[in-house]
């Protein structure tokens, strides 16, 4: 299996508590970031989002989706959060927010195995593709979040590499 280690940081001029409660309506990001198709609820998850279970359909540039479910199974409000993807990606994904420069600095790491045949060819260039199309979902989600909270994104600083190296 492909296994990658991807981390963006942006920095948007809101306040941490409004980003946050941004991320943790997945069920909205459609209309805010582009790349998302949809995410349907399918676990409520108890009263700090703990076992909330969503299905993510993402499409991007390249000729394919991308389907997986994701369970919250951390949340520090309002600076951390933890889930776990299962399907045709599976991993780790952690959301960090601090306070800084008079908005919210956000760090978002995402440890995942690719789990598709098609996506674990041994092709020379599909690691570099993957790559650039993840550096480019997370522009938009950083830009379509500023602009969902009437902000600006000052910063976003993307880098990924091959998990193990």
């Amino acid at each position: 299996m492909g296994s990658y280690r991807f981390m963006t940081e942006w920095q948007i001029d809101a306040p941490p508590d409004a980003v946050w409660d941004q991320l943790v309506r997945p069920e909205e990001w459609p209309s805010w970031w582009k790349g998302v198709e949809k995410v349907v609820q399918l676990e409520p998850g108890d009263e700090n989002g703990i076992g909330q279970r969503a299905r993510y359909t993402w499409k991007s540039r390249l000729p394919y989706r991308l389907v997986f479910d994701v369970t919250l199974v951390r949340s520090e409000r309002p600076h951390l959060l933890v889930g776990r993807a299962t399907g045709e990606l599976e991993g780790l994904g952690t959301w960090t927010l601090a306070e800084r420069d008079g908005g919210t600095r956000l760090r978002y790491v995402w440890e995942v195995r690719t789990t598709r045949p098609s996506m674990n060819l041994p092709l020379p260039f599909a690691r570099r593709i993957f790559e650039m199309n993840h550096d480019t979902v997370m522009r938009l989600g950083g830009q379509g979040l500023a602009r969902r909270l009437n902000s600006k994104l000052t910063d976003l600083t993307s880098e990924a590499r091959v998990a193990g190296r």
